[in-house]
């Protein structure tokens, strides 16, 4: 079974339209990408804040779980956004080779050069939700496979 991943952003108390949304991304700006689960971002938190992973899992249960779509929504700490709001182009580099090298990312078989790319467009993401006042959710949906 894999997830469906949507990662958008969003005013803070928009996260139950975002969990009952079909398609986050077609509804606010986002990136839409498959099989990055709570484990990955918590290995990213890590990375960025130096915080424990038992730690950095911990702040990301879930603020909504839909019962009809089975869709579960985690919102990313501000504090984490704020990282990788201000990386810069080098620091963006470094922590997408430390990420791609982490045992989570290793073991699904992720390119070092797409989690770059994943680490390249949430920076973006996150320097857009913090020059706009906005949170960053993460809409995961499991797809039978």
């Amino acid at each position: 079974m894999s997830l469906l991943v949507n990662i958008v952003i969003a005013d803070e108390d928009d996260f139950e339209a975002i969990g009952e949304s079909q398609h986050p991304v077609e509804e606010w700006s986002g990136i839409q990408a498959r099989d990055i689960d709570t484990t990955k971002i918590a290995t990213l938190h890590c990375l960025l804040t130096g915080d424990s992973f038992e730690e950095a899992l911990s702040r990301y249960e879930p603020v909504y779980v839909s019962a009809e779509e089975g869709a579960i929504i985690i919102r990313i700490p501000d504090e984490l956004v704020e990282k990788l709001a201000y990386l810069d182009e080098d620091a963006l580099d470094s922590v997408g080779e430390e990420l791609a090298a982490t045992e989570e990312f290793e073991l699904t078989g992720w390119p070092t050069q797409e989690v770059m790319t994943l680490v390249e467009e949430l920076a973006a993401l996150a320097q857009q939700a913090d020059s706009n006042g906005e949170a960053m959710f993460v809409w995961m949906h499991r797809l039978l496979t």
